[in-house]
């Protein structure tokens, strides 16, 4: 068993391994480094000057990249990972309590952070724009990202989800905003200090964790009494629970909304093919006509949020425009797959029932298939039990729906026992749908291969890895096309 040693006595001893670095700097070791959040917090500290080393259980493309950016990784999870010389470790939500690293930091003083509290400590130190809100986050956020990426201001971000147009969904810049998407589950959000910050909606869900829906805006609340002094909290005016979340807020706020007034409007908006576009107007005042390239009514608030987040931040209102008519989207959002034999094939994350009905509608307005096939894979039984029933209303634009089990995560055995996607597919059926359960990948591509026709369009969608399916039936389409 490995000596428990003096944690002074340690460092003077392997003193000699830690670099020069500037004054004020830190060392810090991530485990799990190579999940796109933990990747993109260690970038950004590394961009700061600060010493970065890490560990994961098994290599990959990000994890390269780390050690081409001058940042090491060790593959596995050992004592012997930690360097001797560190100031903080910092683990990823999924890292165990008993993971040894973790351990061996614990019983040696030194200062442990969970991800969410180490991203919260470093928002304090630039101009933070944190993008809340039930749905949208990620679009957002990486839309965001990218209209300051374009207009120059070099922006660091740590984003949920791949954006190809920014070479990830996480990077360090050299400028003074750091864009975050800011996670409500956990009341991870509530760690983060935001110079702006926006709320797009507030709805009930994570009620594996929250109370009800009075607990969920409870924490929007005080997520927004987090901003920072002198700082800009941007809202969405057409959503109710958001208002009643702000009921005692009493700091700056910016509006945008479609239904009712607020500064930032989306005046004369139509859809071309889905595709949504409109005059953008702050304070009565026109700025711009602007064409979106993502599709769905949905996406048209979204470039508000992003449009006041951007102007408050110091953006002018050309760049702005520019910003939101080039950005293409982030990565499994109505992700096109492509077309084999007049089938096409398209994947997404929508994982809850608002969601999942907004996104069917956008695809029905953007390519108008003959039939419209949708393989979910629910995610969380907690969840498919809480929502059962709107799950069920959710997919009436869907021509055939085909559920496999349920994606399971962070709950417990006699959870996954009260609830199964044949329930669902049940549910559906009695609501007019037309629904299988299939249990498995393997079944459902079976079904598809043997079913589809041209003019068909499938999507994959779910949070889980469902879209295993959509890769392989372009692989099985293709060798038979």
């Amino acid at each position: 068993m490995r000596q428990k040693t003096d944690r002074k006595s340690r460092r003077r001893a392997v003193e000699f391994l830690r670099p020069q670095q500037p004054q004020g700097a830190f060392s810090y070791h991530f485990i799990g480094i190579g999940g796109c959040g933990m990747s993109g917090l260690a970038q950004v500290l590394h961009q700061r000057g600060h010493w970065v080393t890490g560990s994961d259980m098994q290599t990959s493309d990000v994890v390269q990249k780390l050690g081409r950016r001058g940042i090491p990784v060790s593959i596995g999870h050992r004592m012997e990972s930690v360097p001797g010389y560190v100031d903080c470790v910092v683990a990823s939500a999924a890292v165990a309590e008993d993971n040894p690293e973790w351990v061996w930091a614990r019983e040696h003083g030194i200062r442990t952070l969970k991800y969410a509290q180490m991203l919260g400590e470093l928002s304090g130190q630039m101009n933070t724009l944190a993008v809340a809100g039930t749905h949208g986050k990620s679009t957002t956020s990486g839309w965001l990202a990218y209209l300051l990426h374009e207009a120059g201001c070099d922006p660091s971000y740590v984003i949920g989800a791949q954006v190809e147009q920014l070479g990830g969904g996480s990077g360090a810049g050299k400028g003074v905003h750091m864009v975050v998407e800011a996670c409500e589950y956990d009341r991870s959000f509530l760690n983060l200090k935001p110079m702006i910050g926006a709320i797009l909606n507030i709805e009930a869900d994570h009620l594996d964790y929250y109370r009800d829906m009075d607990d969920i805006i409870s924490a929007f609340g005080e997520f927004a009494r987090r901003i920072e002094p002198g700082g800009m909290l941007v809202v969405n005016a057409d959503d109710g629970p958001t208002t009643r979340a702000l009921a005692d807020y009493s700091g700056r706020r910016e509006s945008f909304g479609l239904e009712r007034s607020g500064h930032w409007q989306a005046i004369n908006a139509g859809f071309d093919m889905g595709l949504g576009e409109f005059d953008l107007v702050y304070q009565d005042q026109f700025q711009g006509h602007v064409k979106l390239k993502l599709a769905g009514r949905h996406n048209v608030a979204n470039a508000l949020a992003v449009a006041a987040m951007a102007h408050g931040a110091g953006v002018g209102i050309d760049n702005i425009c520019y910003g939101l008519e080039n950005f293409v989207g982030v990565g499994r959002r109505m992700s096109y797959k492509g077309e084999i034999e007049g089938v096409v094939i398209l994947d997404d994350y929508a994982h809850h029932p608002t969601e999942i009905q907004v996104t069917l509608e956008a695809i029905k307005a953007r390519y108008s298939p003959g039939r419209l096939w949708c393989v979910f894979q629910p995610h969380q039984h907690s969840r498919t039990r809480f929502f059962l029933d709107e799950f069920a209303s959710s997919f009436r634009l869907a021509d055939i729906i085909l559920l496999p089990d349920i994606y399971f995560v962070r709950e417990s055995e006699e959870l996954k026992r009260e609830v199964d996607a044949g329930q669902l597919a049940r549910k559906i059926i009695d609501n007019g749908g037309q629904a299988r359960y299939l249990a498995n990948f393997d079944t459902i591509l079976e079904v598809l291969c043997g079913e589809l026709e041209q003019g068909d369009l499938v999507v994959t969608m779910g949070a889980g890895d469902v879209w295993k399916v959509a890769d392989e039936l372009i692989c099985r389409l293709g060798r038979h096309s």
